[in-house]
């Protein structure tokens, strides 16, 4: 029984493990992407910054967001802890107060945007952003 309790523990820490690597790698593209994130990897539960610096979400609130006017396909999460971490060269992410939600959409032909907010409301379109980076898609 514990050599079943112990192989059961370790499949899990091993499942866990390769969860935690699933992240989609996206490469800084825009001006501001390059000097404040550098590269991010963003899955369903996180967003990770090139100083190693991140976010974890809480849940996912919208999946579907106004981008000038238009109504995309997006995902909306809710920042657990909000926090406007200090990334590369100094920068924070927002620069206006903690992050409490970020959103991600297709930004056309390759790349993505992700948005950053720092509202007490899940925001509806982009023109609630304190920020916004744009990145290669992952190959």
């Amino acid at each position: 029984m514990r050599s079943f309790i112990l192989s059961n523990f370790l499949l899990i820490l091993s499942t866990s493990g390769a969860l935690a690597q699933q992240a989609d790698h996206y490469t800084a593209m825009s001006n501001t992407a390059m000097s404040v994130t550098g590269d991010v990897w963003l899955d369903d539960f996180s967003i990770k910054f090139e100083n190693g610096e991140s976010l974890e979400f809480s849940d996912l609130v919208a999946d579907h967001f106004s981008v000038d006017g238009r109504n995309v396909p997006a995902s909306v999460y809710r920042v657990k802890e909000p926090d406007d971490p200090e990334l590369q060269n100094g920068n924070q992410l927002c620069g206006a107060g903690d992050v409490t939600f970020v959103a991600s959409w297709a930004d056309g032909s390759g790349s993505t945007a992700i948005a950053v907010f720092n509202g007490k409301r899940a925001p509806r379109s982009s023109d609630e952003m304190c920020a916004l980076y744009t990145y290669e898609d992952p190959k």
